[in-house]
């Protein structure tokens, strides 16, 4: 019982560890582009499952102490608020952790290169074309490709 609170290593170590893999993995996220993010497929949640894993021993070490994995949280949920709290002041900092929303089509012209750039399937364009009530390319007035990975559609007016 005494296991649940005996630290494996100085708790700082802890918060050290969760702050690098915090960072790293939200690097990597954001150079993976919106897509992963926002329009999650089967091998996408298996991504975020797989990379779960892959950073556990990188925050843990050899700690398996309940005191340990509720440091982490804790540390790893004060860098989420903290983010938030950043980017919510400054907007160069929002721009560059949310990124910026991406023209996929305008007036019925499909930039395919955009498209391919940022990972959007052509028949991602086309459901989300389908659901705003688009009858083809033509009716698109402006698709963009949302920070939150979403595709949303403005159609002309007929």
């Amino acid at each position: 019982m005494t296991d649940l609170l005996d630290l494996g290593m100085p708790w700082f170590e802890f918060v050290l560890r969760a702050s690098a893999v915090y960072t790293v993995v939200l690097l990597l996220t954001r150079l993976s582009g919106k897509r992963s993010i926002g329009q999650s497929a089967p091998f996408d949640m298996l991504v975020i499952v797989l990379l779960g894993t892959a950073v556990q021993n990188s925050l843990i070490g050899d700690d398996t102490s309940l005191l340990g994995g509720l440091i982490l949280a804790a540390t790893l949920l004060g860098l989420n608020w903290l983010v938030g709290y950043a980017t919510a002041r400054n907007r160069r900092l929002h721009r560059w952790v949310e990124g910026a929303p991406i023209v996929l089509v305008r007036n019925g012209k499909v930039f395919w290169e955009q498209l391919r750039r940022c990972n959007v399937a052509p028949e991602d364009l086309d459901v989300a074309m389908r659901k705003a009530g688009c009858d083809g390319h033509h009716d698109i007035a402006l698709a963009m490709l949302e920070t939150s990975g979403e595709i949303s559609i403005d159609s002309r007016q007929r």
